[in-house]
C-alpha cells in the first residue's frame, strides 16, 4: 500500500493553513521522465505571448514541455545557423525528436520502437 504524506500547502491565499494528502511517489502532473526539470521564476504566459507567431505555433504543438528562454535560445541559435525561420523551425523539430527519444531509451528502454530515432 502506498503510503501518503501530510504536506502543507503553498497557497498563500489560503490562511487557515490547511493541508493537502500527497503521494511522495507521484511527482505531480510532470510524470516520469530522465531530462532536468528546473523552476520557472518568470512569467510564463506573458513570455510565452511575447514569442513571434511561427515560434509560438511551434512551442503549442511540441511533444515536450518547452520553457520559453530554452526555445528562444535553441531558436536563435538555430536560426543564426541556417539564416532561415522555416528550416530553423525544421532543426527545432530534429533536436526535439532527439531529445523524446533520448527520454524513451531511458524510461522504456531500446527496445521501445521509439528509442531508435
Amino acid at each position: 500500500m502506498l503510503s501518503y504524506n501530510r504536506i502543507p500547502t503553498r497557497d498563500p491565499t489560503n490562511c487557515a493553513g490547511a493541508t493537502y494528502w500527497r503521494n511522495p511517489h507521484m511527482p505531480g502532473n510532470l510524470g516520469r521522465t530522465s531530462l532536468k526539470r528546473s523552476r520557472n521564476r518568470r512569467n510564463p504566459m506573458q513570455d510565452y505571448d511575447n514569442l513571434p507567431a511561427d515560434l509560438r505555433r511551434w512551442v503549442s504543438s511540441a511533444a515536450l514541455p518547452w520553457s520559453v528562454p530554452s526555445v528562444q535560445r535553441t531558436f536563435k541559435t538555430a536560426l543564426a545557423r541556417t539564416g532561415d525561420r522555416k528550416l530553423a523551425l525544421n532543426e527545432l523539430d530534429r533536436i526535439e525528436q532527439k531529445l523524446t527519444a533520448k527520454d524513451t531509451r531511458t524510461i522504456w528502454g531500446r527496445d521501445h520502437p521509439n528509442a531508435s530515432r
